[in-house]
């Protein structure tokens, strides 16, 4: 894959600009007359591999695997199958603080959260899109948030 960054100088600031790009497989910069440069490398990306598909969680799972969450006040949502939970922290800094280290596993996983943050209050909704429900990986990330913040 190649990607190409392109600089503006506006006069006061650079803007950087970077987009996919197809045009050369080998490193270049270009210099035109509109005083930005362009400068195409070739990343040496490899394909991921590919996570396994997640099983959806059958009835015998979600009763056991579920109640402790209920218990914390986690809730299954009644027009999905998913599960929701709303954060409170001190602050706006304590909570986008939760939500830096919920993202990190999130990337790790490769299985990202719905939320909804305003200042102190942070809306969690977790459902695994693949298998239109919920799953054992909905499962550890709200077991992983709760032993955040207690």
């Amino acid at each position: 894959m190649l990607w190409s960054k392109t600089l503006y100088n506006t006069g006061r600031s650079i803007a950087i600009h970077f987009h996919p790009s197809a045009l050369s497989r080998i490193a270049r910069t270009q210099i035109n007359d509109t005083q930005s440069v362009t400068i195409t490398v070739r990343a040496g990306f490899t394909s991921a591999p590919k996570r396994k598909m997640a099983d959806k969680l059958n009835s015998e799972e979600r009763n056991g695997l579920l109640q402790p969450l209920i218990q914390s006040g986690w809730k299954v949502q009644s027009n999905r199958d998913a599960i929701e939970k709303e954060f409170k922290f001190k602050d706006f800094n304590e909570a986008f603080g939760f939500m830096s280290r919920v993202a990190l596993l999130a990337e790790k996983m490769d299985h990202h959260p719905e939320w909804f943050n305003v200042y102190n209050k942070v809306q969690v909704t977790l459902s695994s899109h693949d298998v239109n429900g919920l799953s054992k990986r909905d499962i550890r990330m709200a077991t992983f948030m709760d032993k955040l913040i207690n």
